[in-house]
């Protein structure tokens, strides 16, 4: 019998259904895992070795804030007794003195910073990290700093502490990991309700950890115009909630270059041309159905109000909002948006009526002109487009061939956008949206449901699969997918336990893709791992949810259905 149960419990390592005991630390999970059965503590004189001549400001910031969480988060290990078992192996155990970053010969040196932003595909994640069981210095290699940053967030995942002592008991251990998806982000929504700057900064951490590397930021929309437009300062001046709920051009770069020294990039959202009766408020002549009633019959949700599009003012005004916001920030991507729009808005729309007949243009067409418009100065700028699903599939607008295209309302609707040849994000609501399952925001309709009900919770997201229904031809179009919050119903009050440990679902999919076994990921092994990143957030200041009874989190597989 018990040769029989040690034979199950190889055969489940080797098919991937489960990862060694202890593991449970490591999120999202390497491209290659190789560890043993040591007790290795850290020294108390523990130090980063910076091998690296001109080293950057930015790394040597990330490697104290490295040894700040190796000193401060004191997570006891998720087992009965929270490591009270493990004090015979510690008292034996050897020290670790340091861990020596190191680039591979040859290596650019430049900021983390200037590596984040950096066209995908070109940025270099990958790193190799190994702890030897003797006490012997770690070391943590890449090809670039961007890569010893992700290398240096793994590091910190691997121990545990108790009795005073940091630890690990697997040593020796060896990893090299590289990304699966050059693309993994979060979107948030902070138009609807403002999200203060400490906010957004807390979550750009908490991205960080899990290695999510752009901030899709969704920041102006019909309800308010919160961003400070130099060019046009009106629009938030009358378009913000509050002269306080402004994100300043300080704060904007401020929250830019904090999110590029984590290896985070920006990718900036400003939705047109539905999405935006808020810039009535400042330029009503531009805004068709402004506050039009009943505003269903003319918006996705109130106040109703789209741009002009098809008015040659309106279309030179877009162009030069996008661009004069594009322009300050380095991202290489910029996402006009172009979702939800109502021609309802439109049908009795006297000025735009008047220039379709001028110029005998049909809607569409209108749309196709303004959309190459908008597009053709982002891209003189250097500018890569992204664009919500509709502007193909339902407009089927005229797009340069390097558009990126979202994939938002199903999932099955990837495969139409990878058959007209554009290279896609993954961010279906049927996965991926955070709001879902709260129940109706609007008034008047106390029986009323969320539009994507259910709650998505962790574990269904966990199942997305990005390359269902594509050809094998079509893999390389997806980049990534990301997880994202609209705010209707949400705001600084709950951000961080909406999102976490939710959204580090997609930041596994997309840079892990699989087991290090090669086996696909799936929830029963992913639990025990997901409950430690939740445990970790929480002791780093993130307020994120439990995924069970804590009971459930000390006894792994214990609280599975069919336990």
């Amino acid at each position: 019998m018990a040769f029989s149960r040690h034979l199950m419990i190889i055969l489940a390592l080797v098919t991937g259904c489960i990862l060694p005991s202890g593991v449970q630390a490591l999120w999202p999970i390497p491209t290659t895992l190789e560890t043993g059965m040591t007790t290795l503590k850290i020294s108390p004189t523990f130090y980063f070795d910076v091998q690296i001549e001109g080293a950057p400001s930015d790394l040597h910031d990330a490697v104290t804030q490295s040894l700040y969480y190796l000193e401060n988060d004191k997570l006891g290990r998720l087992v009965v007794g929270r490591g009270a078992n493990d004090t015979t192996a510690l008292a034996n155990a050897r020290t670790l003195s340091k861990l020596t970053l190191s680039l591979a010969s040859g290596a650019a040196v430049e900021p983390i910073s200037s590596e984040a932003v950096k066209p995908l595909g070109t940025r270099s994640e990958e790193y190799v990290l190994d702890i030897p069981a003797d006490g012997s210095a770690a070391t943590l290699t890449a090809n670039s700093t961007l890569g010893l940053y992700r290398g240096l967030t793994t590091f910190n995942q691997l121990f545990y502490y108790y009795g005073g002592v940091t630890y690990t008991l697997l040593a020796p251990i060896s990893i090299k990991d590289t990304p699966a998806y050059p693309f993994r982000g979060l979107g948030l929504d902070t138009s609807r309700n403002y999200y203060p700057v400490s906010d957004i900064l807390r979550t750009l951490d908490a991205m960080s950890w899990v290695k999510i590397n752009t901030f899709h930021w969704h920041i102006t929309d019909s309800q308010s115009f919160p961003l400070e437009v130099a060019q046009y300062p009106e629009l938030a001046i009358n378009g913000a909630y509050s002269p306080q709920e402004v994100y300043t051009a300080s704060d904007v770069q401020y929250i830019v270059q904090y999110a590029a020294a984590r290896g985070i990039d920006v990718m900036m959202e400003i939705d047109t041309p539905g999405h935006t009766a808020i810039i009535a408020a400042t330029y009503p002549e531009y805004v068709a159905c402004s506050d039009a009633s009943p505003w269903a019959d003319f918006a996705n949700e109130p106040p109703a109000g789209q741009l002009r599009f098809a008015l040659p003012e309106v279309m030179n005004f877009t162009a030069s909002l996008l661009t004069s916001v594009a322009k300050v920030l380095p991202s290489h991507y910029f996402s006009t948006g172009g979702d939800e729009l109502n021609t309802n808005c439109y049908a009795n729309d006297y000025l735009t009526e008047q220039q379709l007949n001028r110029t005998g243009m049909t809607l569409n067409s209108a749309l196709d002109t303004f959309t190459q418009t908008t597009h053709g100065a982002l891209i003189a700028q250097g500018k890569t487009p992204v664009v919500w699903e509709e502007m193909v599939l339902d407009w089927n607008i005229t797009l340069s061939n390097e558009t990126i295209v979202m994939i938002w309302i199903s999932s099955a609707d990837a495969a139409a956008v990878a058959g007209r040849g554009f290279r896609i994000i993954q961010a279906p609501s049927n996965y991926f949206y955070l709001d879902c399952g709260a129940g109706e925001w609007l008034g008047d309709d106390p029986t009323g449901n969320s539009w994507c009900d259910p709650f998505k919770t962790w574990s269904e997201a966990y199942t997305f699969d990005p390359l269902a229904n594509l050809t094998e031809a079509q893999y390389e179009l997806v980049l990534g997918g990301e997880q994202i919050l609209w705010s209707e119903q949400s705001g600084p009050q709950n951000v961080d336990s909406i999102v976490w440990p939710r959204a580090a679902s997609s930041a596994e999919i997309f840079w892990s893709g699989k087991q290090p076994t090669g086996a696909a990921l799936n929830v029963t092994e992913a639990l025990p791992r997901l409950h430690d990143v939740r445990y970790r957030m929480v002791q780093r200041g993130i307020n994120a949810i439990p995924l069970q009874p804590h009971w459930c989190a000390l006894r792994p597989d214990a609280c599975d259905i069919y336990a």
